[in-house]
């Protein structure tokens, strides 16, 4: 199993390419959240770009670093934009993250996460109860046909998707993170638990979209694993910086962004975090 150190000193390196080369990480994105994705990759040493028509889709599977699929808000041209988009991607071997926010929620939303499965995403980011309900719909372990996704929220523990997270990671070959109050991120082979965060991610919109578009930017540079971790971990600390500074929402959006900025590589590297074997 890979020691806390090795995957301490990959963290770092990530963090530090990022920082140094400002990395193209495209996005089709949540139109409700896509403000806040484009501002944390910013934030983070990342260059950004949203779009949502085929041919600009097309542009990013085959030029960008890596690159965001987000279905939280589904335009009738996404049923050609994503298919193809993710289809290049896989092709081209691109690593690209899926977010599949909402899922069971309309039937072409399910039609797209359905056909992601044979494009193996580098990373899947959710809350706990969409990688249970994405693991149902791709017929892996851990998962069920009925989707307990309360509009964007999850109504089940982080804990409850780890065999659904362990499964999908091994199906795709790369890793899944979930997020909740603690994360937990998985290869197939360790589960790693990330602690920090801040209440007020909560009460916030984006908290869990822009962690997918900053895992982007970290996946240009890094493996699968290290890149969702040092996502969640900048995150957690992030949060739990800009909470001690501030006591209310908006504020603390602010704060947030501010602090992803500041936040060095040995930081990073050093928000509390867990492994255990799978």
């Amino acid at each position: 199993m890979i020691s806390k150190i090795e995957i301490q000193t990959q963290m770092i390196s990530a963090v530090e390419y990022v920082k140094k080369t400002n990395p193209m990480a495209g996005s089709v994105t949540n139109s409700v959240t896509i403000n806040l994705v484009a501002n944390a990759q910013l934030a983070v040493g990342g260059s950004a770009a949203m779009v949502y028509l085929p041919e600009e889709g097309e542009f990013l599977a085959n030029a960008g670093g890596a690159t965001y699929i987000n279905v939280g808000t589904i335009l009738p041209i996404y049923e050609e934009t994503l298919p193809q988009m993710a289809k290049t991607l896989y092709e081209n071997k691109k690593p690209w993250v899926l977010d599949p926010v909402a899922i069971g929620i309309g039937s072409l939303r399910t039609k797209l996460l359905f056909g992601f499965k044979e494009y193996k995403p580098s990373i899947i980011r959710g809350n706990a109860s969409e990688i249970i309900a994405l693991a149902g719909l791709w017929g892996l372990s851990g998962g069920t046909d009925e989707s307990n996704v309360r509009g964007v929220d999850s109504t089940d523990i982080v804990t409850a998707a780890k065999t659904a997270a362990v499964a999908l990671a091994k199906w795709t070959g790369g890793a899944v993170a979930v997020s909740g109050e603690t994360d937990l991120i998985t290869d197939g082979s360790v589960v790693i638990l990330s602690y920090g965060g801040s209440h007020f991610m909560e009460k916030i919109t984006g908290a869990g979209c822009s962690l997918g578009g900053v895992a982007t930017v970290y996946l240009t540079g890094a493996s699968s694993l290290i890149a969702a971790l040092t996502a969640s971990s900048v995150y957690n600390l992030a949060g739990s910086r800009a909470e001690s500074k501030v006591d209310a929402p908006s504020s603390f959006q602010v704060a947030f962004l501010d602090e992803l900025y500041k936040a060095t590589p040995a930081e990073i590297a050093a928000n509390p975090f867990e492994i255990e074997a799978v």
